[in-house]
C-alpha cells in the first residue's frame, strides 16, 4: 500500500466548483479515500521568501508558501467540503501540489508556474509547471501539425484575412482563453470579422488563433484523456442546437464515446512528448480526423467520463502520482 502523502491543491475557490462535474474535486475525493492529507490554498496566497542565512553563512535559500488549509470532501451539494484553520503552508514540504486553476493563461499563471520551480524536484507538481508553461495548449498542439485543421496564429489582420479568404468558412478564437469564452464561428457571408478583430484587439495584446471550421463538430468535439501519455477514456461534446461551441461550460450535451482508430493514432503521435515533458494529466480535443487542442493547464471530463463508462479516470492518475513519488 502506498504511504500516506501531503497533497496540497492549487485551485480555485471551493465554494465555487460544480462538484458534478469538476475533475479537481474528483481528484480530491479520490486522494481522500486512500488516505493522502489534503489541503488548499489560492494562487493570490501564494509568496516566495528568501530564507535565513545557513548558520555556517552559506548559500541563502528561498522558500514558497500559501496561506491555506487543510480541507475534507464529500459529495454532499452546499456542504462538499470543510476546512481546517487558515494557516501557512510551506509548499516545499508537501509530496505533491495539483496546479488546477483555471485560465486565463496571463503573467499571472506564468508567475505561478516559476514560483512552482523552487521547490522542484522534491515536490511533485502536476502538471510539470515549467512544460504547462511553454507549451500552453493551443500553442502545444502547433507542434503536431499533420494532426491539425489549417490554422493560423496572429496578431496581424490582413493575415486574418488571407486565411479567411482561403478557408471561406472560419472559428477565430484567442489563444489563452478557455471554456469557450470569445470563440465566434465566422461564416463566408459574415460581415463582422472587422468588427470582432477590432473589439479584440482594442482590448487585448494578445494574438488570436484562426482554424478552418470543421464541420464534424456537429456530431461532437471529442475530449480525450491521456494519463502519462496513455489514452484513458473519452467523452463527446455535442454542441447545443444554434452553437458553434460544444464546451460543457456554454451548453454542450456530454455523450458516450469509444475510441476509434484515429484517435488512438493522434495519441500515439502525442504520447510520448506529453510524458517527456511531466505532463501526467492531459486532456485533448478532436473534431473528425483532427487535433485541435492539447490541455495542459486544469483539462476536465473526469466526471463525464465516470458517468458514461463506469470508468474513473482519477483512480488511473493517482496511480501514477504515487508510482512517481515512490520512485
Amino acid at each position: 500500500m502506498a504511504r500516506t502523502l501531503k497533497v496540497a491543491v492549487q485551485m480555485d475557490p471551493m465554494d465555487s466548483i460544480n462538484i458534478d462535474g469538476d475533475s479537481t474535486f474528483a481528484l480530491m475525493l479520490e486522494a481522500q479515500a486512500r488516505g493522502h492529507a489534503l489541503w488548499h490554498y489560492e494562487v493570490r496566497h501564494m509568496a516566495l521568501k528568501e530564507g535565513r542565512s545557513r548558520p555556517a553563512g552559506g548559500k541563502r535559500e528561498e522558500r514558497l508558501f500559501a496561506r491555506g488549509h487543510a480541507v475534507k470532501v464529500a459529495r454532499r451539494h452546499g456542504a462538499h467540503f470543510e476546512f481546517g484553520p487558515m494557516e501557512t503552508l510551506d509548499l516545499g514540504s508537501m509530496d505533491v501540489v495539483l496546479m488546477r486553476q483555471d485560465p486565463p493563461f496571463d503573467m499571472a499563471y506564468i508567475t505561478a508556474t516559476h514560483m512552482l520551480e523552487h521547490i522542484q524536484p522534491g515536490t511533485l507538481i502536476v502538471n510539470d509547471p515549467a512544460a504547462v508553461r511553454n507549451a500552453p495548449e493551443k500553442i502545444l498542439v502547433t507542434h503536431f501539425p499533420d494532426l491539425m485543421p489549417p490554422t493560423l496564429i496572429t496578431w496581424d489582420v490582413n493575415a486574418i484575412r488571407s486565411f479567411r479568404a482561403e478557408y471561406k468558412d472560419i472559428i477565430v478564437k484567442p489563444l489563452f482563453g478557455n471554456g469557450g469564452a470569445g470563440v465566434f464561428r465566422i461564416k463566408p457571408d459574415d460581415e463582422n470579422l472587422a468588427s470582432l478583430l477590432e473589439m479584440h484587439f482594442a482590448r487585448s495584446r494578445e494574438p488570436l488563433m484562426i482554424q478552418r471550421y470543421e464541420a464534424a463538430v456537429r456530431v461532437g468535439d471529442k475530449r480525450i484523456i491521456l494519463v502519462d501519455g496513455e489514452p484513458a477514456g473519452a467523452i463527446n461534446r455535442v454542441p447545443a442546437e444554434g452553437e458553434a461551441r460544444s464546451n460543457m461550460h456554454v451548453g454542450g450535451r456530454a455523450e458516450k464515446s469509444p475510441l476509434t482508430a484515429r484517435d488512438l493514432e493522434i495519441c500515439a503521435a502525442i504520447g510520448p512528448t506529453l510524458r517527456d515533458q511531466g505532463m501526467i494529466f492531459v486532456g485533448i480535443d478532436v473534431i473528425g480526423d483532427y487535433l485541435t487542442e492539447i490541455n495542459v493547464t486544469s483539462p476536465t471530463g473526469l466526471q463525464e467520463i465516470a458517468r458514461f463508462d463506469g470508468v474513473h479516470i482519477e483512480k488511473t492518475i493517482w496511480d501514477r502520482i504515487e508510482e512517481k513519488v515512490g520512485a
